[in-house]
């Protein structure tokens, strides 16, 4: 996901050598255009990097590869730690989809990061992909863990209900160049936590901490 389900990454400081700012422009121009039609020397350009010198970070384009989707694994990560600061799962899980909504305008003109990538290695049959879509059952696993939280029976069920809208949303919104359908669907999806939350028992609800 993320841009994922994770933090923005580009919203933060250019990173200053060579490898990091590899790694950035790489992480940008495939969710811009894709990994087949992103070369080292498009990647290269981007970055500010003599095009001779790529080959002593990473030997190959798929090296390259295999560092942005460990970037967005430690994303992932990062993200779940600072979500899990809040004081409820029916909070954390509400503001994993207001990061959702406060990307709305990159991710309908280029779709999810994470998602379209895993779509992209998903053709291949080689361990990136693996890893790729490693990303992803990462965050249906922490989502799992704050259903089970709210003491949800169903929780596997509806982690993946909540990725799969995640990643839904973000790729209609990109083919319809629409973000207000992921503002829609964000607020639709807080309201769908909040009932969940409202079913629990007494002993399990407890309030949000929005």
């Amino acid at each position: 996901m993320t841009n994922s389900l994770a933090p923005d990454q580009e919203r933060r400081a250019a990173p200053a050598g060579k490898r990091e700012r590899l790694v950035a422009a790489a992480r940008q121009m495939f969710h811009e255009q894709g990994v087949e039609k992103t070369s080292l020397a498009d990647i290269a350009g981007r970055a500010g990097v003599p095009v001779g010198n790529v080959f002593y970070y990473f030997k190959t384009k798929d090296a390259l590869v295999a560092a942005v989707v460990a970037g967005y694994e430690n994303a992932r990560v990062a993200l779940g730690q600072a979500l899990d600061r809040r004081r409820t799962p029916q909070a954390r899980l509400k503001a994993l989809i207001r990061d959702l909504a406060d990307r709305r305008d990159s991710l309908a003109a280029h779709g999810c990061p994470v998602g379209s990538l895993a779509c992209e290695l998903g053709k291949r049959d080689d361990a990136l992909h693996g890893q790729a879509a490693g990303v992803l059952s990462g965050l249906i696993g922490w989502a799992q863990q704050q259903f089970e939280a709210m003491g949800r029976g169903d929780a596997r069920e509806l982690a993946v209900a909540l990725v799969a809208a995640y990643e839904g949303v973000s790729l209609l919104a990109n083919a319809l160049a629409d973000p207000g359908l992921i503002t829609a669907e964000s607020r639709r999806l807080e309201r769908w936590i909040d009932a969940l939350a409202s079913e629990a028992t007494p002993a399990e609800s407890t309030s949000s901490a929005s």
